[in-house]
C-alpha cells in the first residue's frame, strides 16, 4: 500500500495575477519553507520524488533531493492547472474555476483531475510529490468523493498524505491550511 506525500510548493516570489515572470521561483520565505519541509520528511526516505515542471516545485523539492542524494523526477502529469487557450485574464478564470465543481466545468477540467489522479495511482512505492494547490485538491477530492475543485486550502509546503489502496486514493492527513489569494486582473 503506497503512501503518497503531496507537498504544495513553497511561497513563490510572484503570486497569481501579479506582474512578473510566468514561472517564478521561490522567495526567501519559500526557500526556508522548502528547507523545513525537507527536514520534516527526511526520516521517511530516501523515497522517489516527483515534481511538476514549474520552477517553484523544483526549487521546493531540491533540499529533499539533496538530503537523499537523488534527483527529483519532473512529471508533467502532476503539473499546474492551465487556463484554456484564449483566456486573457488567468486570475479571473482561476477564481471562477476554484468556486466550481468538476461536473459543471466540462471535459478539460475533468481531464486535468483525471491526469493528476491517474499519475498518482501509478505510484508503486511510497512517493513524495511536489505539486500545486489545485492538483492537491484534485487528489484529495478523488480520495473523498468531493466534486468541488477546491475543498481545502493547502498552505505553502503543507503535506497532504494519501494512501493508495486497491487502486483508490484514501485521505490520511489533510495538509495545513492558509488563505490563498488569486488576484483577478
Amino acid at each position: 500500500m503506497p503512501r503518497l506525500y503531496l507537498v504544495r510548493h513553497g511561497k513563490p516570489s510572484v503570486g497569481w495575477g501579479e506582474s512578473g515572470a510566468p514561472d517564478p521561483g521561490l522567495d526567501y520565505t519559500g526557500r526556508a519553507q522548502a528547507e523545513a519541509t525537507a527536514a520534516a520528511l527526511a526520516s521517511l526516505g530516501p523515497l522517489p520524488v516527483l515534481v511538476s515542471p514549474l520552477r517553484r516545485t523544483r526549487e521546493t523539492a531540491a533540499p529533499l533531493g539533496a538530503h537523499w542524494a537523488l534527483a527529483p523526477v519532473v512529471e508533467a502529469a502532476v503539473g499546474e492547472l492551465r487556463a484554456p487557450a484564449g483566456v486573457a485574464d488567468h486570475g479571473s478564470w482561476l477564481h471562477e474555476v476554484m468556486s466550481s465543481t468538476y461536473p459543471t466545468l466540462g471535459p478539460d477540467l475533468a481531464a486535468f483531475r483525471d491526469r493528476v489522479v491517474g499519475r498518482l495511482r501509478m505510484c508503486a512505492v511510497d512517493t513524495v510529490v511536489v505539486t500545486h494547490f489545485i492538483a492537491i485538491n484534485a487528489a484529495a477530492g478523488a480520495a473523498t468523493a468531493d466534486e468541488r475543485v477546491v475543498s481545502f486550502a493547502p498552505d505553502h509546503c503543507s503535506v497532504t498524505v494519501l494512501d493508495l489502496v486497491d487502486g483508490r486514493l484514501e485521505l490520511v492527513v489533510r495538509g495545513g491550511e492558509a488563505a490563498t489569494v488569486v488576484q483577478a486582473g
